[in-house]
């Protein structure tokens, strides 16, 4: 068995999200500058994958400064700790080497999901059910005519003490 064998025989990456190309993602990659290490994120659209199992890469392109930067990562590679996915591109081909020519907006691509709500009718409203009504105790005016009473003897008893 060779070395090659043995590295495929090792369980796929499953915390990785599925992604297309087309895709809008952040990519956090663990870069390591001498002898300290930080995450950095590389924002981009996703224009190609290639390859299956361990070897698999994306490519993803982004604008910098005004000038275009693609990346290849390797899928499997323990250097990329995480992968978002920010928006969903509706595109029809695997390869989108179209981007590099196009600029400004003529390189968005259409979103994927689209906002229906506007097509679908609204659902009428069910009215609630009035809650019971109970039955009213003769306890209750009397408590109520206590209090009423109660009430203008304290301010009765506060415009004597102002006065």
């Amino acid at each position: 068995m060779n070395l090659m064998d043995r590295i495929h025989q090792d369980p796929l990456r499953r915390d990785l999200p599925p992604f297309r190309p087309g895709d809008t993602v952040r990519v956090h990659v663990r870069v390591t500058e001498g002898d300290k290490q930080r995450i950095q994120v590389f924002e981009g659209v996703v224009i190609r994958r290639r390859g299956r199992g361990p070897s698999a890469t994306f490519t993803v392109r982004k604008i910098s400064s005004g000038v275009g930067v693609e990346r290849v990562f390797p899928i499997e590679s323990p250097n990329v700790t995480k992968l978002e996915i920010k928006s969903r591109g509706h595109v029809r081909r695997s390869r989108l080497y179209y981007l590099r020519s196009l600029r400004g907006k003529k390189a968005r691509l259409r979103s994927k999901v689209r906002d229906l709500s506007a097509l679908v009718a609204p659902e009428p409203e069910e009215p609630e059910p009035a809650p019971p009504v109970a039955e009213e105790a003769p306890e209750e005016p009397a408590a109520e005519a206590a209090a009423a009473d109660e009430a203008p003897a304290e301010e009765a008893t506060e415009e004597k003490a102002e006065g």
